[in-house]
């Protein structure tokens, strides 16, 4: 486990000690994906002055420690991190429907015992998002400061318009803040909600700031004009076919994202969730989601849903190739156990059933990815977040079947233990063995273990655990796979 130094340690203490002496009622709170969900918002005013003093700041203070070991070392290198830091937010008042927001992150490392050394911040694997890879490389600088949120809004009626930089939480696109600074992005975005039981959203951003990055970048290209890895879009889910050099011979270097969703309820105890996502040119998809509860009593209910995503090849796919390891990059034909190299067009289908009655919820899920192409979605949204997706995992290769089950238990609610809550996920993860060569991973099996304690209204502590057992690699016999993920994180709102 992490080993923290007498100066860590001293921060951490001072941390939960001052955690500990305050017992107020939260101006937000986070959910268990770390999602934040304002309770206080600033009230409408009617002069320009007291729409900045009646405005309100959001603090936070955090901290996050990550150690990652290998069971092959032979290998691969174990790897730790370790981030303390925070943000302050300002919401000025509404004058007349119009506001702004501001967020300044920050993060550090400033105990060299507890990350790697400069010239191995490429072993980092779950704990890269405490720092800036591209900034330790060019100037071996730890810390981030970054203004991640900056945007004015407009209401009107039920409807809402933001223009800046902003969190947008949608099945493609999630701020996933579960690190330091969260995932944001830059344009613009309405929400209309003047439909009864019905919320219709848009998105255009034209730039995108990945959680471990100082800088806005494309929403989709890999690598900068000098081929550097770490200096545009690097998310572990990118498609690195899709990078400047190949991209900038079609002239598509430079990206848009665009996103449409519905969400409605006009029928008892139905959800219903469509989502339309583009990068105009390239490629896009459309997805559809049912969520139906049935109650089994006055607490109790089952809730079967389903979730198809369709991807469409607009182009993409003949300059990146069907596989997001690029290995296929301008290739035709079957190639690496792909059908067709030249491709993206493909579709993932997910179902799930969740039995619930507000303290323990139980559920299981399964997900097959087509046997076309990878799915493309580097935007923190997880395409199998919620049905089969496990802590650090990414099963949406080409023809994955992934089955899973979870329980969770909130030991608070059911008066056992003020404010402690646990979460265990087993997911069984069936890649394609053919498509190693294109940079599939092994089949493999993962425990993941999370016990959250809230002390606090504004203080909460989250240890979470994998154990991944895999097969190995079919082509030299060797297991790349397996490891052991250890998280401890703190958070204190003010």
């Amino acid at each position: 486990m992490i080993k923290i130094s007498v100066a860590a340690a001293a921060v951490v203490s001072l941390l939960v000690s001052s955690a500990f002496a305050d017992d107020t009622e939260p101006k937000r709170v986070l959910k268990n994906n770390m999602m934040e969900v304002y309770k206080t918002l600033p009230s409408s005013v009617d002069n320009l002055s007291d729409a900045f003093t009646e405005g309100t700041f959001y603090g936070r203070l955090r901290m996050n420690a990550f150690n990652w070991d290998w069971k092959n070392d032979q290998v691969n290198d174990d790897n730790k991190a370790f981030g303390i830091g925070g943000s302050m937010i300002y919401k000025t008042a509404p004058l007349h429907g119009v506001s702004a927001t501001a967020g300044l992150y920050y993060a550090n490392n400033p105990f060299s015992s507890l990350r790697e050394d400069d010239a191995d911040v490429g072993d980092v694997k779950a704990g890269k998002d405490t720092f800036s890879r591209y900034n330790v490389k060019t100037s071996g600088d730890w810390s981030m400061a970054v203004l991640a949120q900056a945007y004015l809004q407009y209401d009107l009626s039920k409807t809402s318009f933001k223009v800046g930089r902003q969190i947008f939480e949608s099945f493609l696109t999630k701020s996933n803040d579960t690190k330091m600074i969260p995932n944001t992005f830059e344009g613009y975005t309405v929400t209309i909600n003047e439909i009864p039981k019905t919320r219709i959203r848009g998105a255009y951003f034209n730039s995108q700031k990945l959680r471990d990055h100082t800088t806005f970048h494309d929403v989709l290209t890999f690598k900068d004009s000098s081929g550097e890895s770490w200096n545009n879009n690097d998310d572990a889910a990118v498609h690195k076919g899709l990078n400047y050099t190949n991209l900038s011979a079609h002239g598509k270097e430079e990206n848009e994202l665009v996103v449409v969703d519905l969400k409605n309820k006009s029928i008892d105890n139905l959800v219903v969730d469509v989502t339309y996502g583009s990068v105009p040119g390239l490629l896009s998809s459309l997805t559809g989601e049912f969520n139906y509860k049935i109650k089994l009593g006055d607490k109790l209910s089952l809730t079967p849903g389903v979730r198809h995503m369709q991807q469409f090849d607009n182009g993409a796919g003949e300059i990146g190739g069907a596989s997001l390891d690029g290995s296929l990059a301008g290739l035709t034909g079957a190639k690496s156990g792909y059908k067709d190299a030249s491709t993206l067009d493909t579709s993932l289908t997910m179902a799930r059933l969740v039995l619930t009655d507000g303290i323990f919820k139980a559920q299981v899920g399964y997900s097959a990815v087509a046997d076309e192409a990878d799915i493309v979605a580097p935007w923190r949204g997880f395409p199998t977040g919620g049905y089969t997706r496990a802590m650090a995992q990414y099963n949406w290769r080409a023809d994955t079947k992934t089955t899973s089950a979870e329980v969770y238990y909130d030991f608070g609610k059911a008066k056992i233990l003020d404010g402690f809550s646990a979460l265990a996920r087993y997911a069984i993860q069936d890649f394609d063995e053919d498509k190693q060569a294109g940079g599939v991973q092994a089949d493999s099996n993962i425990l993941h273990i999370d016990f959250r304690q809230q002390f606090t209204p504004t203080f909460d502590a989250k240890i979470r655990m994998a154990f991944v057992d895999a097969d190995e690699r079919v082509a030299d016999g060797i297991d790349k796979d397996s490891y052991n993920e250890y998280r401890f994180e703190l958070n204190y709102l003010f």
